[in-house]
């Protein structure tokens, strides 16, 4: 006798059936609603947990809030841990303040350049109390938005620093609880290198917060960051010196606009010392005396340094588990945020990669997409916008000329210079550069870049079209909003050539 497989699966599904009918009957309705649970979590490859979360965050900034948020919205139980301050680096001692007292710092130009417009006014006066308490206000209004938005998707919100016991257990105040992943998003941290005096400089962290506003400011360091507060100070009226230990400030930015932003940033008022660093500082009458290594000497209210950041890891309990650092001491990290340690995971600054906002939003989304909707999410790195808020402004996105170059061989360079509307009457002495950086085989705009007023704006509708792929005839075609300076960007016909 031969018995179809067929015959057999519809048996055993009939007794199956059966056996369950006959199983119901005789549980209670409770018992028969944590069958259906059982049943769902394991139709999703899962198996209920009797650990206390799904998810335990380290680092309430903005990819770890973002990532919580997302994964308790797909019904997971999350808990985030935070020791400082709700929002992380941006909210309270970056992006926002900065760029709060970036625009604090306009205003004095401001001032000034309506003389050409037509209007006189008493010479004004800042008061750096005002804008400090007032930023204070703010920054305690976002804090209780974030804390808000948490508690809106019932995540568990723990004030303290969280240090890892082991893969699934995380400590904090004392208190254990124990996950079945551990998502690391506790950021950076300002680097200060040690030298004699060290102890009298300060970071980003404790610049926005001074007692008193400093008249005499150093800044120390040739980043985004140095040139940004470079900037502020000097609009605020205090006389501002930037040294650098390199020939140009900005690496890692276009060759040209680096050259162009020293060139206005120096007019501004900032008095720029490059291939200069501080040997020594030592308290002197009225403020603090600076050691150069070219054997001159400075002398200044403040030092602020902004020599980097390190990943703050410092508490954290990694020696508990397997979790491998990569060379510069971030954590590393594949495609999809896993470290070494199955279970623990990291994302944002921590990781080393794009010190941006945007990209740790982007992660936190793609992290909780992933692990608890079952998508194959993974942020996207190319063509990424940024700009920095140092005065005049710059936007940039795509590739630079020597990253161009490299990568695509044959380039076409469109390059514009000129003095912005306003300032043809305020009498400012002050230019915009625009650059075009086209791939000659494809046609395709790869690069993007600009010194000038309101350039961050202007590149993010920018960011779109080279994320769409946009060619220069697609730029050529495109009609411009006159009279302004974005207009720049699609009316550049002619290549340049240093001929």
């Amino acid at each position: 006798m031969i018995v179809k497989t067929e015959d057999i699966v519809s048996a055993c599904e009939q007794l199956a059936k059966a056996q369950a009918i006959t199983l119901i009957a005789r549980i209670t309705r409770a018992e028969v609603t944590t069958l259906l649970i059982l049943s769902f979590h394991q139709c999703l490859g899962e198996t209920m947990s009797d650990r206390d979360f799904d998810l335990f965050v380290i680092g309430a900034g903005s990819g770890g809030v973002r990532a919580a948020r997302m994964a308790a919205g797909f019904g997971a139980r999350v808990a985030i841990a935070e020791d400082r301050y709700m929002g992380g680096t941006c909210v309270n001692v970056g992006c926002v303040p900065k760029k709060l007292y970036v625009y604090a710092s306009e205003y004095g130009k401001g001032f000034s350049d309506a003389q050409g417009f037509g209007w006189s006014s008493d010479k004004p006066v800042f008061d750096w109390t005002t804008l400090r308490d007032n930023k204070k206000t703010e920054i305690s209004r976002l804090n209780a938005i974030y804390r808000n938005l948490l508690s809106g998707v019932e995540a568990d919100l723990i004030d303290g620093r969280a240090s890892i016991v082991d893969a699934h257990t995380v400590t904090v105040n004392g208190r254990q609880y124990t996950t079945e992943r551990i998502l690391i998003a506790t950021g950076g941290w300002p680097y200060i290198p040690p030298f004699p005096g060290s102890e009298y400089a300060v970071t980003s962290n404790e610049i926005f917060d001074l007692d008193h506003f400093p008249q005499r400011l150093v800044v120390v360091g040739g980043g985004y960051i140095a040139v940004e507060f470079a900037g502020i100070f000097n609009g605020l009226g205090a006389h501002v010196t930037q040294l650098y230990r390199g020939p140009l400030f900005l690496r890692g930015f276009d060759t040209d606009v680096r050259a162009h932003a020293a060139q206005e940033i120096a007019k501004s008022g900032v008095n720029l010392r490059f291939e200069t660093n501080v040997t020594a500082i030592t308290p002197a009458a009225g403020g603090l005396q600076l050691e150069l290594t070219d054997g001159s000497t400075l002398e200044a209210d403040a030092v602020l340094y902004a020599t980097g950041r390190k990943p703050h890891l410092e508490g954290l309990g990694l020696d508990n588990v397997n979790v491998q650092l990569n060379p510069d001491g971030t954590i590393a990290v594949d495609e999809h945020f896993c470290t070494s340690e199955p279970g623990i995971f990291a994302l944002g600054d921590v990781t080393g990669g794009m010190e941006l906002t945007p990209v740790a939003l982007a992660e936190g989304m793609a992290f909780a997409r992933r692990e608890f909707d079952r998508q194959n999410a993974s942020p996207e790195y190319d063509f990424i916008p940024t700009a920095v808020f140092c005065q005049p402004n710059i936007g940039t996105v795509g590739f630079t000329e020597e990253e161009a170059r490299a990568r695509f061989g044959d380039i076409e360079l469109y390059k514009s210079s000129f003095k912005p509307m306003k300032h043809t009457i305020s009498g400012r002495d002050e230019r915009s550069f625009m650059k075009l950086i086209v791939d000659t085989a494809s046609h395709r705009v790869v690069g993007v870049h600009m010194v000038g007023p309101d350039a961050g704006e202007i590149m993010q509708g920018i960011a779109i079209a080279m994320k769409a792929g946009a060619t220069k005839a697609v730029f050529d075609s495109t009609i411009g909003i006159h009279p302004t300076a974005a207009e720049e960007f699609v009316t550049m016909r002619e290549p340049w050539s240093e001929d």
